[in-house]
């Protein structure tokens, strides 16, 4: 076979022991990483802080004040306003007869986010990252084992592509986590906004406390998920251990 390509001697040091490193850290993070992250997740789901039954808890006042009624001075009454207005503006004046909301500061110069989810959010991100970079190194160590294509004895390979398929799904759900949660700001800032131009709309104001109330729940089940993902990952791997790093038996096997 390397009379068919040649391959520079130097190179294929440094690849031999690239996936040498790659082997030694897949086979550490599956023997001792999963499952000391399993169990550390699954004492995470028991702290007060993402236990907390009375949702009101983690709601976060909106420092948005009502602004006063316009008033409309010297008109009698609505009809007659709308119709001042108009011969107003068909006569060309520079000024209407009604003035427009005024433009109120937002207090401290800046609408807060929650505190009390911003905090659980930056706990719980980390752990969604390291979840997607360990699948990654071990998905690696199982596609380097993949031998090459032949015909027939194809069991252990089929187990070792079910492998890969299932580390590539984990990834992908847990980059859809960071997305729910940007997903969630975006919501949340639109929402505030409304609530800065229309204060005087209370149902945007639940909406707000709504979509937190949705985030706090949403969270303990990402942190739920992540928990499950582990233990998955780690019980699936162990269970087929041999077909993976063995997916085709030898002759001599064969005949005993």
């Amino acid at each position: 076979m390397s009379s068919l390509l040649k391959v520079d001697n130097e190179i294929k040091t440094k690849v031999d022991a690239f996936r040498e490193r790659i082997t030694a850290e897949a086979e550490d993070l599956v023997a001792n990483f999963f499952p000391k992250k399993l169990l550390e997740l699954d004492h995470f789901l028991k702290d007060p802080t993402i236990n907390i039954i009375q949702l009101k808890e983690i709601h976060s006042e909106i420092n948005l004040t009502v602004p006063d009624p316009i008033l409309l001075s010297n008109l009698h009454d609505g009809l007659e306003a709308q119709n001042a207005k108009k011969r107003k503006l068909e006569d060309g004046g520079e000024e209407d007869m009604v003035s427009g909301t005024k433009v109120f500061v937002v207090p401290g110069g800046m609408m807060k986010s929650n505190a009390n989810l911003v905090e659980l959010i930056e706990k719980v991100k980390p752990e969604i990252r390291t979840l997607i970079e360990k699948c990654n190194t071990v998905k690696m160590w199982v596609q380097l084992l993949i031998p090459r294509i032949e015909d027939g004895n194809n069991f252990g390979v089929s187990i070792q592509e079910e492998t890969v398929a299932e580390l590539r799904t984990v990834e992908g759900e847990a980059a859809s986590y960071l997305d729910q949660i940007s997903r969630y700001y975006i919501t949340r800032a639109k929402l505030v906004s409304k609530i800065a131009k229309y204060p005087h709309v209370e149902d945007y104001r639940r909406t707000v406390t709504e979509i937190d109330e949705k985030e706090y729940i949403s969270l303990k089940i990402i942190v739920s998920e992540l928990r499950n993902q582990y233990v998955t990952l780690h019980d699936m791997i162990l269970k087929n251990i041999e077909k993976i790093k063995r997916p085709r038996s030898s002759n001599s096997d064969a005949l005993y």
